[in-house]
């Protein structure tokens, strides 16, 4: 089966022979390799360009092992390439593999030899267009983008959007359904039953994600703390929380002295494995952020779902997180909207005092000078559930677009104060509906 992932290809064509690095991020199965290896490689070929151009090395295999050595990398590449004007096309996948090494040649002053030294030597050969994949952010912490600053394009590779995944999709009379239920990892589409799908993904996640995360940063005698902490973040996806109030769960409910310096370290390390992402609280009126409580989604709702054994697939929150992974996808930089306005309410002798009140956007979605306002919401069934929904929207005084999105298939349409209601399906199957 053939997915086809052209906003991605796009970009790669974008960024091709531009004299930087393309470094292709995203979650473990998502595509990476998929990506280029058969969607960008049968480009370059219809392009003109012939096989031997292409030099291709998967650093997370057995038979490659010795090329984790940023030496013995350098090497290869080098022999493969030929000293002519013809064009190179190296592709090295996993590029994280590649370990760090002491520097031979500098006895014991500790300077390490790494993957970026590698790369960046490759640059400088005239006839190389070079591309890696990578599954964590070891290539992209801070020290590393300091070395790659002006000289690395990162494109980062998400688990299929609805659109990919109901394009792909045989059944598409169920697509959302099972969308919502195993998510958008490619491979879920090439197996045929619930309990296929659903040992699969549990098995990535343990396998695969949590083993990673483990041996990467070194965690020992630990595991329980971290399975407590992903069933708690699995859980509450959608609703405010942070380390603190995770801290207070571990010690009422699980009777467990973890704390919060550890759980938000913890997370952090979900994050770089690109398992969790989290949005900030931004207050719209004051134009402010605030650093916590915070809201936390999975990258792909299947493996969120896997966590939780399929226990929870309420649609709500399930909405809300497909529609936040949908945002992100697109470009936008996505933040939780904070409405704060002046209220009243009454003590126990009745006499009325002023207060400070707050409502929530589920999401402020912005992009260069652009910003969307938008709800999510299941259903709005009665006009109370409509102004329950909206009122936050309504308290906003500026003329950016404000919008709810609605599991129903509805036809798009605007009320009196500009408000733009429409079906979930709508707005993840064409990227002009937002603007509608």
């Amino acid at each position: 089966m053939r997915i086809q992932r052209d906003q991605y290809l796009r970009e790669l064509i974008r960024h091709r022979d531009n004299g930087r690095v393309k470094i292709i991020t995203g979650i473990r199965r998502c595509g990476k390799s998929y990506l280029l290896s058969e969607i960008y490689r049968d480009y370059l070929l219809s392009d003109g360009v012939h096989g031997e151009q292409i030099v291709e090395l998967a650093l997370d295999e057995i038979g490659n092992v010795r090329y984790r050595n940023p030496f013995e990398l350098d090497a290869f590449i080098r022999k493969r390439i030929a000293e002519t004007d013809q064009r190179y096309y190296i592709f090295i996948d996993e590029v994280q593999f590649c370990e760090e090494i002491p520097n031979p040649y500098l006895g014991d002053s500790g300077q390490k030899v790494t993957f970026i030294d590698t790369l960046l030597g490759l640059m400088k050969i005239p006839n190389v267009d070079l591309y890696v994949t990578g599954s964590n952010s070891r290539m992209l912490s801070k020290d590393v983008l300091t070395q790659f600053r002006d000289r690395g394009d990162e494109i980062h590779l998400h688990p299929l959007s609805y659109a990919e995944f109901r394009e792909a999709c045989p059944d598409k009379a169920h697509a959302w359904r099972d969308y919502c239920v195993f998510g958008g990892m490619p491979y879920v589409l090439q197996l045929e039953t619930p309990e296929e799908k659903s040992r699969y993904l549990k098995q990535l996640f343990e396998e695969t994600y949590l083993r990673d995360i483990v041996e990467r940063n070194g965690i020992r005698n630990d595991q329980e703390v971290l399975d407590v902490l992903l069933d708690f973040v699995s859980s509450a996806i959608g609703s405010l929380t942070n380390p603190s109030k995770l801290e207070n769960r571990f010690r009422s409910e699980k009777k467990m002295a973890v704390t919060h310096t550890t759980i938000s370290r913890y997370l952090e390390y979900f994050r770089e494995a690109y398992v969790i992402d989290c949005a900030r609280r931004y207050g719209i009126r004051g134009a402010a952020y605030f650093d916590t409580p915070l809201k936390y989604y999975f990258g792909d709702i299947g493996l969120r779902n896997a966590r939780l054994n399929f226990r929870q697939t309420e649609e709500t929150h399930i909405m809300e997180n497909i529609i936040y992974n949908e945002l992100i996808r697109r470009g936008f930089n996505v933040d939780v909207g904070i409405v704060s306005y002046s209220g009243k309410t009454a003590d126990e002798g009745g006499k009325e005092r002023k207060v400070r009140l707050q409502l929530e956007v589920d999401f402020v979605a912005g992009k260069g000078q652009q910003r969307y306002y938008i709800q999510s919401a299941l259903h709005l069934d009665d006009p109370a559930k409509r102004e329950q929904e909206i009122n936050s929207l309504k308290r906003i005084g500026d003329s950016f677009r404000k919008m709810v999105i609605v599991k129903d298939d509805i036809l798009p349409w605007r009320d009196e104060k500009g408000i733009v209601y429409m079906g979930i399906e709508q707005f993840l199957l064409d990227e002009s509906a937002i603007d509608l």
